[in-house]
């Protein structure tokens, strides 16, 4: 019998051209954002960590331009939609497994018929006087990496026996889940880490790449 496909994307950097967060950061540029990236990068704080220490330096006072500038400042990479079609008429599940926070990963999301329910990413909360970010989806118990929102952990949760996972990233937040799937779609920072270790992976620009490439091999 063969295997059903599922998909684990993520958003930022991979569905968008830009990562939104950086791209927030950037554009409003609170004093000491520059030295968490820094500590995230290398390793010295968890991701968990960093994404809430830098949105704790934006006031919730300028909320409606901080959503306002990440939602018009986002570029859907070419072929999404063709993508997110494809998956609904090949019968494959598509999850968007993100680090990134909701309250511009729903809007942007919105006019693709993605469920809700298939959509993994941090929370926000707007009510004390700098943006809170909220955990919805922690680590298990098979990961000690503080992942913030744990894209092992939703992989895991999926029978590796009934399912052929692929994953879609762009960064360190997609490493530790491309060590647990079948397929790797590679760009950016996740090449890298592919070939220092020798994975094989797929690299791709547009979404078009992704779906020339699943026609092309079959279903497990």
């Amino acid at each position: 019998m063969s295997k059903a496909r599922i998909v684990f994307c993520d958003f930022d950097g991979t569905i968008t051209v830009n990562d939104n967060i950086v791209a927030i950061m950037k554009h409003f540029d609170p004093p000491g954002w520059e030295p968490i990236v820094e500590k995230i990068l290398d390793k010295s704080i968890s991701i968990r960590q960093g994404v809430g220490a830098m949105f704790a330096l934006l006031p919730t006072s300028r909320k409606e331009e901080i959503v306002d500038y990440a939602i018009t400042n986002a570029v859907i990479r070419d072929g999404f939609r063709e993508f997110v079609d494809y998956c609904q008429a090949n019968d494959i599940q598509l999850l968007i497994t993100s680090g990134g926070i909701d309250f511009f990963i729903y809007p942007l999301l919105k006019p693709f018929p993605i469920p809700t329910e298939h959509i993994y990413s941090n929370g926000s909360s707007f009510e004390g006087s700098t943006i809170q970010i909220l955990w919805p989806n922690p680590c298990d118990e098979h990961c000690a990496t503080d992942c913030g929102m744990c894209k092992t952990s939703i992989i895991r949760s999926y029978d590796s026996e009934h399912y052929e996972k692929i994953i879609i990233g762009d960064s360190i937040t997609d490493f530790e889940g491309a060590k647990l799937v079948d397929t790797i779609f590679a760009r950016s920072h996740l090449v890298d880490m592919c070939k220092q270790l020798d994975y094989p992976y797929y690299a791709f620009e547009t979404f078009f790449d992704i779906i020339k490439q699943l026609e092309a091999d079959p279903v497990v």
